[in-house]
């Protein structure tokens, strides 16, 4: 089992750096996968249980400049790590002005990522700062438990307000309560509420959009037999929506949402090379 990568291009860097700063965000824990084209962040707590699950998808190729792994086998040319992305996060963060940083999976004393940030330095010969980050090798046959989680049979799926206005909406609304009611219909319009015994405050947005998925034929059967007006809607957990809004450091291109009505709400956040799906399970 090999791994080791190689970032040049300081644009790519800081745009990787705003990936895993994200991540580190929303989940203390994580498992990386790696396959020869993809690197995937995942996080799987069990939505039965309450949890929250993340699954973040980034093609290799527009971040490295050298990615070669091999595999546990040649049939299973992939590799589970566990790791905890916020101590990825602070060693990339002495990176910000590197001329590369290498990214290798060693095995000294136990098994850890080791990243070698090569930074500029007047004399001929360069600095270098190395972080090995402790990771946990997860077994072939536990691999089932990582897999993509399956797109919920949704009610409404509708685009999402622009990110940094539904951010401050949330971190207002915050303060008033612990949950909130995500509603939407497929005539764009998105309402946040909050109703507790005191206050009932809502936040109106409409002319969204739907993504044209919302109508295909028989592609979610739920969704195309709906009055156009009629919302549904899930009650969450307000701190789980505002990591997530307030995780962004990454701009995306399109963000939408998909309600199954009082069960969950999935987002999905696309930029041109990575996206970001995220489960928030309602609230009974």
């Amino acid at each position: 089992m090999r791994f080791r990568a190689k970032i040049v291009d300081l644009a790519c860097l800081n745009h990787f750096s705003r990936v895993i700063n994200t991540i580190a965000k929303l989940a203390k824990t994580c498992t990386l996968r790696l396959t020869v084209s993809k690197l995937y962040f995942i996080l799987s707590d069990k939505v039965a249980n309450g949890g929250v699950s993340m699954w973040c998808e980034l093609c290799q190729g527009n971040f490295f400049d050298e990615f070669q792994m091999e595999g546990v086998a040649a049939e299973h040319n992939e590799i589970y790590l566990e790791l905890v992305p916020e101590n990825l996060s602070r060693a990339l963060k002495t990176a910000q002005s590197a001329k590369a940083v290498k990214i290798k999976l060693t095995n000294k004393h136990c098994p850890c990522l080791r990243v070698a940030v090569e930074l500029p330095s007047l004399s001929s010969s360069s600095r270098i700062v190395t972080h090995d980050i402790p990771v946990g090798v997860i077994p072939r046959r536990l691999w089932n438990d990582f897999r993509e989680p399956s797109v919920p049979d949704f009610d409404v799926s509708i685009y999402l307000p622009v990110l940094k206005t539904m951010k401050c909406v949330v971190e207002r609304m915050k303060n008033l309560s612990n949950s909130i009611v995500i509603e939407a219909n497929l005539s764009g319009e998105m309402n946040l509420k909050i109703e507790t015994d005191l206050v009932s405050v809502t936040t109106h947005f409409k002319d969204l959009g739907n993504p044209p998925w919302a109508s295909e034929n028989g592609c979610q059967s739920s969704a195309q037999d709906r009055d156009l007006e009629s919302m549904a809607e899930a009650r969450i957990d307000i701190k789980k929506l505002q990591q997530l809004l307030a995780g962004q450091q990454v701009n995306p291109t399109k963000a939408l949402c998909n309600i199954v009505s009082k069960r969950i709400v999935h987002f999905i956040l696309l930029h041109e090379d990575v996206s970001l799906q995220y489960f928030i399970p309602a609230l009974a």
